[in-house]
């Protein structure tokens, strides 16, 4: 049993991991930050925990924090908050899985020029681990600091990692159209995310400089240098990347497509997805459909699936996942799992919400 406290416990993705944690056989939650919240019971926040082991919890404020006595922190804070806070907990010698955009690039001229924000504390973005289980397990296994990724990103990484390095994939000219709910973006008041604005539309936003468009790139490049494992490719990566509002609470749909340099068949391309992830836990190939969301909403599955267009020489894949389970919480417990030797599925055994 170890001890984990959540910095930012009252935002959606705080609130996530509290559910999550709370149904963990190998946690104990210990404390719950919050800066908003601060010295309220945490079922004054959040009635529905009424009733649980948590009922009784007070929210903390993070001066009375003593972080040693913990064995793990999520922090789920905004970017350029989280930095210096992250900064701060991490010479506590307690381990760190951090929700923010703040550590997942070890270039930090990338991070500054797509967040806007000056990143003060470069060496420990350096030496942060990139949380993508299903890419980076072995170092996820010994990290002190582990960056999770962005849930746009998750879906988009997932779908076209087993094809990028491909003798058959132009890597150059990948475009993602990506549709998200309304949950992506995060609890403050906004008033373009009120219900009369948001239900019965859709919008794209951010085309072409949305930030997670860097993540994606940067990380494509990464795997391609061999920063995952041992292949040295010359390809490099580029994208386009559209993301879009739809009203809906959770879900991402990801449609990536890929163009071809020379013919393939449906064969090759399922037999790419399915040695890339092996027997993964989490990841679902789909050989014959293309996957929907209500299929893994409030779950912690993505499932993937896709159509070879011969007569245009392009792959259209499309992933799908929980923004707020494998694009957030369900991720970053899925990482504590493998820091701690523990069932990577412990906590995150749920199946779909149907209907």
């Amino acid at each position: 049993m170890i001890k984990v406290s959540i910095v930012g416990a009252t935002g959606y993705v705080g609130i996530e991991l509290i559910r999550l944690l709370q149904q963990h056989p190998e946690v104990q939650i210990k404390d719950l930050i919050s800066k908003s919240n601060a010295n309220k019971k945490l079922v004054d926040v959040y009635p529905q925990f009424r009733g649980s082991k948590l009922e009784k919890q007070t929210l903390m404020a993070i001066k009375d924090f003593k972080p040693e006595e913990s064995e793990l922190i999520f922090t789920a804070l905004p970017h350029g908050v989280s930095q210096d806070i992250s900064f701060q907990l991490v010479k506590s010698g307690t381990r760190i899985i951090d929700m923010s955009g703040d550590f997942r690039y070890h270039e930090i001229d990338i991070y500054e020029k797509w967040y806007g924000v000056e990143h003060k504390h470069p060496e420990l973005a350096k030496k942060a681990v990139y949380g993508l289980t299903e890419l980076n397990r072995a170092q996820i296994k010994e990290a002190q600091l582990i960056a999770n990724p962005g849930c746009y990103v998750t879906a988009s990484l997932l779908g076209i990692l087993p094809l990028i390095d491909s003798d058959f994939i132009k890597s150059d000219s990948i475009i993602i159209d990506a549709k998200s709910g309304v949950s992506g973006a995060g609890r403050s008041l906004k008033s373009n995310l009120l219900f009369s604005e948001c239900h019965n539309t859709m919008k794209a936003y951010s085309p072409a400089v949305h930030r997670h468009s860097s993540e994606i790139e940067y990380i494509l490049n990464e795997f391609l240098r061999g920063s995952y494992d041992n292949r040295s490719s010359k390809k490099r990566a580029e994208v386009l990347f559209t993301p879009h509002l739809i009203p809906i609470k959770r879900g991402i749909l990801a449609t990536i497509y890929l163009d071809c340099s020379r013919k393939s068949s449906a064969r090759e391309i399922y037999d790419l997805y399915a040695d890339f992830y092996g027997e993964e836990k989490f990841i679902q190939i789909l050989k014959d459909e293309l996957p929907e969301v209500k299929n893994v909403a409030g779950s912690n599955f993505a499932q993937i699936g896709f159509k070879y267009d011969q007569r245009t020489d392009r792959i259209i894949v499309v992933s799908v996942l929980d923004n707020m389970l494998k694009g957030a919480a369900g991720q970053a417990v899925q990482n504590m799992n493998t820091v701690f030797a523990f069932a990577e599925d412990a906590g995150l055994e749920a199946t779909a919400l149907f209907p």
